[in-house]
């Protein structure tokens, strides 16, 4: 026996508590009484928790801890309430930082539906007002589309001539020349100004993230950062911090590809789910199926309601879909789909139906996000065990726009996170950082009050949807574990499980809900190790 944690309450199921665990070789050898832990403790470190509330080490589902690393060195434009203060913030940045000219300069976090002053995405001659000696380049908080100033436009060598890009989309100004708003696969045009940084680098840029998530209470992540271009040097950034000791943070890669030649390249390097350890291990292929419903590009069946005309992108075809499926299904690995959109939505069953006309799913394929919903798409998710990956912290931006881009029908069953309990969908909860950040008490508390973050609506926001929360603890560490194949070593405080865990300032449990989103985070420990403390 290594540890023991005792005078706590110790959270161990639905209903369930203890007062102490003990942690040996890296895992939990035993949950009790303090005083029948304490009695053959020997010579164990004690830690005496205070009365403190611990719960299972807090598992992500879905974001990219890679960028989470990069924007926290990047121009900060998140809470940004006008289009002045994004160009202010983005100056003091450059003041601060001084890059040379000719330079690429990013930056992240900017929300037009919360700007006072234009309530529009900006262009380039908004952002040729920070800089025109260096090219500016700032993606939405999304992460589904970009603007840039004329600088970048330059360098990119964008013109009217360029032709569009399938699956996204430039904006050409009233002047007949592009105005800088790039959308979905167009991104990456612009985004190619942007140095790769070396091994060294993404070493340190990982590092941060995982502290940073660390300090959250998160213990494991599941995390899109290997693509198609990269996925050997991240995958090897990734495993020389596992083989120093110095990784805080559990990893299961998220693999996203564009074309299906280059995934069965990197299946037939060795890359399958499962493979690596506890620490580093790949995980799912993960598709775009289309974009954001902040930025309008999530596909939609209908028009928006705010903007006739528009149904959203399109970022991969069915028939591209069916080809991702049948190498998939043919190799043993699991899938998780970004789709957003009921259209988009309606598309990945169709191809995961097609792909298990049985409807088992044993590889455990998912669907990222599944924000536009109806009870019918709900209920084909149930017949074919389709797994949800779902961010319930963009209630707090989204509640305020959905009726408007949706319709008021279509909004009252979206973010249906109630009904998907009800049934019985494996369900499991995460940020989508950097588009939200890993602020994971607030994440919780927008599932349990249906609320943003300042309080409103008082009864919640389609208030049948709340999830109790013990349940939503559930969703955030035991469905989490599901999601990886790992619900019988992680997730849970029980004798076998990985000694992964957070020591909260208040008892989640009995708080008045309200407050759940100001609990801090006292303690992290993975693998019996404390990786931080306040």
């Amino acid at each position: 026996m290594d540890m023991i944690l005792y005078n706590g309450k110790i959270y161990c199921g639905k209903g369930r508590y203890a007062e102490a665990v003990a942690v040996s070789g890296g895992f939990i050898e035993a949950v009790g009484t303090s005083e029948e832990l304490l009695a053959g403790a020997g010579d164990a470190e004690k830690i005496d928790l205070g009365g403190k509330t611990v719960i299972p080490g807090l598992i992500d589902s879905h974001m990219h801890l890679f960028n989470v690393g990069r924007t926290l060195r990047a121009i900060q434009l998140y809470g940004s309430t006008s289009m002045a203060e994004v160009i202010d913030r983005s100056r003091a940045f450059i003041e601060k930082t001084q890059p040379a000219k000719g330079s690429v300069v990013v930056g992240r976090g900017w929300n037009h539906d919360y700007f006072t002053d234009e309530r529009r995405m900006p262009d380039r001659h908004d952002l040729d007002k920070v800089s025109t000696d260096h090219a500016i380049i700032i993606t939405r908080t999304c992460g589904h589309a970009l603007s840039c100033n004329t600088k970048a436009l330059e360098m990119a060598g964008v013109t009217a001539e360029t032709p569009q890009v399938d699956g996204g989309e430039f904006e050409i100004g009233a002047d007949g020349k592009p105005n800088g708003i790039f959308k979905e696969h167009a991104m990456g045009i612009i985004q190619e100004l942007i140095q790769d940084p070396t091994f060294e680098e993404s070493r340190e840029i990982i590092k941060t993230a995982m502290a940073h998530a660390s300090s959250h209470g998160i213990t494991s992540v599941q995390t899109n950062d290997m693509y198609e271009d990269n996925y050997q040097m991240v995958w090897n950034a990734y495993q020389s911090l596992v083989n120093e000791g110095a990784a805080s943070v559990r990893v299961y890669q998220q693999c996203g590809f564009s074309t299906v030649e280059g995934y069965k390249k990197f299946m037939a390097d060795g890359y399958r789910t499962g493979f690596g350890s506890d620490m580093n291990k790949i995980g799912p292929l993960k598709l775009l199926s289309d974009g954001s419903l902040g930025a309008r590009t999530a596909l939609m069946r209908k028009d928006y309601a705010d903007q006739a005309g528009t149904k959203g992108i399109m970022c991969v075809s069915p028939e591209q879909l069916d080809a991702f499926m049948a190498a998939s299904q043919e190799n043993g690995m699991q899938v998780a789909i970004h789709a957003i959109g009921d259209r988009a939505i309606e598309m990945v069953l169709e191809a995961y139906e097609k792909a298990m006309p049985d409807g088992k799913n044993d590889l455990r394929h998912g669907i990222v996000h599944c924000q536009i919903t109806d009870l019918p798409l709900l209920e084909r998710f149930a017949k074919g065990n389709i797994c949800g990956l779902v961010q319930p912290i963009f209630l707090h931006y989204d509640m305020h726009i959905v009726s408007d881009r949706v319709g008021e029908e279509l909004a009252s069953t979206s973010y249906a996170f109630g009904t998907m309990d009800k049934l019985g969908i494996h369900n499991s909860y995460g940020t989508d950082a950097p588009v939200e950040d890993l602020k994971t008490m607030e994440n919780l508390y927008c599932a349990i009050t249906r609320k943003d973050l300042s309080g409103y609506p008082a009864e919640g926001w389609c208030a049948d949807e709340c999830i109790p929360v013990e349940r939503a603890v559930d969703h955030y560490t035991s469905d989490g574990a599901y999601m990886s194949f790992d619900e019988n070593r992680k997730g849970q405080l029980l004798p076998g499980y990985l000694a992964d865990l957070a020591v909260l300032s208040d008892d989640i449990f009995t708080i008045c809900p309200d407050k759940i989103k100001d609990i801090k985070v006292e303690m992290t420990m993975m693998g019996g190790k404390i990786v931080y403390k306040a």
